[in-house]
């Protein structure tokens, strides 16, 4: 790969990713698909990662953030040789509590609760994202004050990322969701009754199950497809 390449547009990427180009409320978007919790989220010229972690993509190929988000400091969620690969002097990069106090940088501390607006037409909301299952509180504690988030494009397009979580009274609050990345991870995260229950109370136009398969018990996917398929447009991505 030369620099002159990579400078002036003729550099392509060796890999290609698993992508969507959707139009909501007027709006397109291209989301792509890396692996477990990493994905990207392209909106009117500009790029958003979320949870990108170096094993799940070869990021020195790919464009470079406008906006890092990260939703815990686990290392299939947080990873800095990624961050580095993708950061530019003005990339936008949103932390978790625990994430922001190992990050050696400039960062957004979000806590749940929290809101930043990096761009005037981006809205980030922080959302609480934690165990409530008495044999899982362990994996995800609430008092460590992870997060998953909502993103807003524009006025035409909000986007729930859940992070690693089971439902909660936090999301059970959440309106107006257009896509939604719901986490189906047992025992770390949700079950898939779980992530059903999930997506009935937030009724998003689309859901992406994402963050699964790496256990000892993969999730069925196309079960939960089958379960939800009078609810929302499920669409199976490979996110295992």
């Amino acid at each position: 790969m030369g620099l002159f390449s990579r400078l002036f547009g003729g550099y392509k990427p060796t890999v290609a990713y698993p992508s969507d180009v959707v139009t909501i409320n007027g709006k397109e978007l291209k989301l792509t698909f890396f692996a477990h919790a990493s994905i990207a989220i392209e909106y009117e010229g500009r790029t958003i990662y979320v949870d990108p972690v170096q094993g799940n993509a070869r990021y020195e190929e790919l464009k470079k953030a406008d906006m890092i988000l990260v939703t815990h400091s686990h290392y299939d969620h947080f990873d800095m040789e990624a961050i580095e690969n993708l950061q530019q002097s003005d990339t936008h990069i949103l932390l978790d509590k625990t994430s922001a106090e190992g990050f050696q940088g400039d960062c957004y501390t979000m806590l749940p609760g929290s809101v930043a607006e990096p761009y005037a037409d981006i809205r980030v909301e922080a959302v609480a994202a934690y165990n409530t299952s008495e044999s899982q509180l362990q994996f995800h504690p609430k008092e460590r004050e992870d997060c998953g988030y909502i993103v807003t494009l524009g006025d035409a397009v909000r986007i729930y990322i859940s992070g690693d979580t089971e439902p909660t009274e936090e999301q059970r609050a959440i309106r107006d969701i257009d896509i939604a990345f719901i986490c189906v991870n047992q025992p770390y995260t949700m079950k898939p009754e779980q992530a059903v229950e999930a997506v009935k109370a937030l009724k998003p136009k689309i859901y992406y199950p994402y963050h699964y398969g790496q256990v000892e018990e993969p999730t069925d996917v196309e079960a939960l497809k089958r379960m939800l398929d009078s609810v929302c447009d499920v669409r199976i991505r490979p996110l295992a």
